[in-house]
């Protein structure tokens, strides 16, 4: 279990991590009867990116950190404690799996470590869950919103998904931990 655990929380790790760098938060969306579609536009938390045929990828960082809209700051923040906790709350379980059956005499000092290893991985899932279900919520208004404009309207990008998929992992792990 504790080993099952491990590998929750280091995929829920690396997904974090990947979810938190990758552009592809709020993906364009093409809803009109257009089948040729010359560029994709990817907006995520660091980066637009602007991808031309599929064969052409460019990309731009925002300029100021002042302009961005305060959800994105405050979205930033999140993925950026959740990637520290989750790094943390890894390597409090390896030391706690790696000095369960080592340590006979204070089994105590250890099943707490492990307690608090499961509890950072419950609290990093919730730090990632905010942002992601946040996003994934006001994209999904947007679309059904008829006031905004075809051109403005986006859909889930693949980051989003990777940040639940990651929760979720992160989430089973914390449980495993949390009732060993």
């Amino acid at each position: 279990l504790q080993i099952t655990g491990l590998i929750f929380g280091g995929v829920g790790m690396v997904g974090t991590l990947a979810a938190t760098i990758m552009p592809q938060w709020r993906v364009s969306a093409y809803i009109d009867g257009n089948i040729v579609v010359f560029e994709t536009i990817w907006e995520g938390l660091w980066m637009d990116c602007i991808s031309q045929l599929g064969i052409r990828l460019q990309c731009k960082f925002y300029d100021s950190v002042l302009a961005l809209p305060p959800p994105l700051e405050v979205f930033r923040a999140l993925m950026c404690i959740a990637v520290v906790l989750s790094i943390i709350s890894f390597l409090m379980a390896i030391v706690g799996v790696k000095y369960t059956h080592r340590t006979k005499e204070d089994p105590q000092g250890i099943s707490t470590f492990i307690l608090a290893a499961g509890v950072a991985f419950l609290l990093t899932s919730i730090l990632v869950l905010i942002p992601v279900s946040w996003t994934g919520g006001s994209i999904i208004h947007d679309f059904y919103d008829p006031e905004v404009p075809m051109p403005l309207k986006r859909e889930l990008g693949a980051a989003l998904y990777v940040g639940w998929v990651s929760t979720a992992l992160l989430i089973a792990a914390g449980a495993m931990y949390c009732s060993f």
